[in-house]
């Protein structure tokens, strides 16, 4: 009973000092991100905000960037600063109610000039309930234009989740997802569509020291265990450039919605075209490309794009323009492989143009 009894009380001063342990690391964790501008926001939160000039010029929003980002249809006159760009880091890939969102980002554009990013940081479960309260506040404002990448499928499913969980309404807002955009204009050209793949290959911007956000979870629990701050304060920033990594994706659809003709980012002209001309057969109003006498998938037939001149002669064709519809079917002729059934179809089109025109 006597070595029982040694054995228990040295179990029980060895967890005393480890205790003992993590709450110095935890304190002097705090302190050292106090250094990095984060201050206490409630029951173990920390917030801060950080300023810095835009990557790229933002113009007002055209009435032609809903063809790009159709999830703006029913959003009128929306101004820049409207637009408030939010991204989690949480504690798993995959949604679930053991998935915990630790690290939340807001961008605000001041005056077209600067992006301020707001930032809130779980420093441990028992803080979730502030660190919610600090989310559901910033998106609290009803003219806010809510901007995410994949943020419908993982972003907001995580937060309502979180907020049913402590006993809180999920929050309703406006929500404009720029994945599927993203992949119409830029998934022919670089094949893998992720934020950081189009920030530095379409958008030329430099993210090569950043922290992966897939080790996000790894490094918040590494810091629950030892309280050390270094690869946590790199995902911090790693959070931050995603959101300036949000608003260059934005003004380069802007951009590229304000003059297709002439942009300067680099995008799949034939499917934009290809899905401007399936916008306009299902939507009631019409809404044109600005800065061209002609309509972007003429723009694209007439750069030898082959679907849009397929597609093109065929709208040609059912306006009674045979003569025009006929000169882009010999165009298509040329362009499809002889063993395709394009080129097939485009040889039946010309001999239907052909009785058409000698009558």
């Amino acid at each position: 009973m006597a070595n029982l009894r040694d054995r228990l009380k040295r179990i029980q001063e060895q967890k005393k000092s480890e205790t003992r342990f993590e709450e110095s690391n935890f304190f002097s964790s705090e302190e050292i991100l106090a250094e990095n501008g984060w201050q206490p926001c409630g029951f173990k939160v920390l917030k801060r905000e950080k300023k810095s000039l835009l990557p790229f010029k933002i113009k007002n929003p055209s009435k032609t960037l809903k063809i790009l980002i159709p999830d703006l249809i029913k959003k009128d006159n929306v101004k820049p600063e409207d637009f408030l760009f939010f991204d989690l880091e949480t504690t798993g890939l995959s949604g679930g109610a053991g998935t915990v969102a630790f690290l939340a980002a807001f961008g605000k554009i001041l005056l077209k000039e600067k992006l301020l990013v707001t930032q809130y940081l779980l420093l441990d479960y028992p803080g979730e309930n502030d660190f919610l309260n600090a989310v559901l506040k910033e998106i609290s404002n009803e003219k806010s234009v809510i901007v995410t990448y994949n943020g419908k499928c993982f972003d907001s499913q995580i937060l309502k989740t979180r907020c049913l969980l402590n006993r809180k309404k999920p929050p309703s807002f406006y929500h404009v997802d720029l994945l599927h955009p993203a992949r119409r204009l830029w998934k022919s050209i670089i094949q893998d569509c992720s934020q950081s793949s189009i920030e530095t290959r379409i958008l030329g911007l430099d993210r090569k020291n950043d922290i992966p956000g897939s080790l996000a979870p790894e490094i918040w629990f590494e810091y629950l265990k030892t309280g050390k701050t270094q690869r946590l304060t790199g995902i911090c920033d790693h959070n931050c450039a995603d959101i300036s990594g949000l608003f260059s994706i934005l003004a380069a659809m802007i951009s590229i919605a304000d003059n297709p003709y002439s942009s300067c980012f680099n995008y799949d002209i034939e499917k934009l075209a290809l899905y401007w001309r399936k916008f306009k057969r299902r939507n009631s109003f019409n809404i044109k490309f600005q800065k061209n006498k002609n309509d972007l998938l003429c723009f694209a037939a007439e750069r030898g794009y082959k679907k849009a001149v397929y597609f093109y002669a065929y709208d040609l064709m059912r306006k009674g323009n045979y003569s025009e519809s006929l000169k882009f079917v010999y165009r298509g002729l040329k362009l499809f492989d002889e063993d395709t059934v394009w080129h097939k179809k485009l040889l039946r089109r010309k001999e239907r143009l052909e009785k058409k025109l000698k009558r």
